[in-house]
């Protein structure tokens, strides 16, 4: 089939490209000019469509002539105003999809993410499957429109336009620059992260690129999960604390170990969230530490996989061959030093 893949210049987004080809697809991406495509020129075969999810005429030109649309992009960080969540994860894919049903497009692949069921007041979520309830108030900006947006996108399920919403756990691998992974080597390399977990395991639910990008061609192809959401993560949890001590042995940092207490992490918390409402500071910095980032480390999340097992397809990279393949690619590129490079 032909496919567009928007957030392709991304971490993940260029993933989907590396499975669409493999796959046999026609790949047509979507990036804007200040994006860096070097890694997509050396995809061959690969099509440029240069446009925007805030231009409705460039995603007209971009979809004309797709079968599938894998959406990718989307505003991750902890930096930004309300508007301009809403504007590029919301009203952006809304304009997506609308150029989608305009060109003919059969297929809407949405990368969703766990975190659109993240509460402000929640705890850990362990082995939760699909039908958990999103929650009454989101942790972030971040969770809350990746929840509107995929609310829209499973509402719009049509027999002649599936819709599919992937939710891949924690991306992690190689070509990987500012993603969880880089950022707390980052932080282990220096010796400034402590032990966030109150004494107590953690345990989450990771996904490895590859895995998570199979899942998207699967889901661009097979009957039966039109207005669906799908929870997508390897094989097996981990404990995130034992993994990051790990991960410092590996790449020559420092495990965490200086213990900060809780209250004290949460009120920090709170306190960055609500200053950094403020739009100077939203606009121009993520805060110190957010209540979404504290979460992240300190409450348990994992996933049952089993509906995307049955209806797409297994994990087929486990953690260890991951991690080896991580490697590789980081002694590729020269070092740990230039893996964290972009987040010091």
């Amino acid at each position: 089939m032909k496919v567009l893949v928007t957030g392709a210049s991304g971490f993940l987004g260029s993933h989907i490209v590396d499975a669409c080809v493999r796959a046999g697809d026609e790949v047509r991406v979507l990036v804007r000019e200040e994006s860096d495509p070097s890694y997509l020129h050396t995809v061959p075969g690969v099509e440029f469509a240069y446009g925007d999810l805030r231009d409705a005429t460039s995603l007209r030109r971009a979809t004309d002539g797709i079968d599938a649309v894998h959406h990718s992009a989307a505003r991750v960080t902890d930096r930004g105003t309300r508007a301009q969540f809403r504007d590029e994860n919301v009203a952006g894919t809304e304009r997506l999809m609308s150029a989608a049903q305009q060109a003919g497009v059969r297929r809407f692949v949405f990368i969703s993410s766990p975190s659109a069921l993240m509460g402000i007041r929640g705890g850990d979520q362990l082995d939760i499957d699909e039908s958990e309830p999103f929650p009454a108030r989101h942790l972030n900006l971040y969770s809350e429109t990746k929840a509107a947006a995929e609310r829209l996108v499973l509402a719009a399920d049509r027999p002649d336009f599936t819709t599919v919403a992937l939710r891949p756990r924690a991306v992690w691998g190689p070509r990987d620059h500012s993603g969880f992974m880089p950022r707390l080597i980052a932080k282990m390399m220096t010796g400034s992260l402590p032990d966030l977990s109150g004494g107590r395991p953690v345990y989450a639910s990771l996904c490895y690129c590859e895995n998570a990008a199979d899942a998207c061609v699967r889901a661009a192809r097979v009957d039966g999960v039109g207005g669906r959401a799908y929870f997508v993560a390897d094989e097996k949890p981990v404990e995130i604390w034992s993994m990051l001590a790990l991960l410092a042995d590996r790449f020559g940092g420092r495990r965490p170990t200086r213990q900060v207490p809780q209250g004290l992490l949460r009120a920090l918390a709170f306190t960055a969230d609500m200053v950094w409402k403020l739009p100077p500071l939203a606009k121009r910095s993520s805060p110190p530490l957010s209540r979404y980032t504290l979460a992240l480390l300190t409450r348990s999340a994992t996933y049952d996989t089993s509906a995307a097992r049955r209806d797409l397809t297994p994990p087929l990279v486990d953690h260890e061959a991951g991690m080896a393949q991580l490697e590789s690619w980081i002694d590729s590129i020269g070092g740990v030093g230039e893996f964290i490079r972009k987040v010091q």
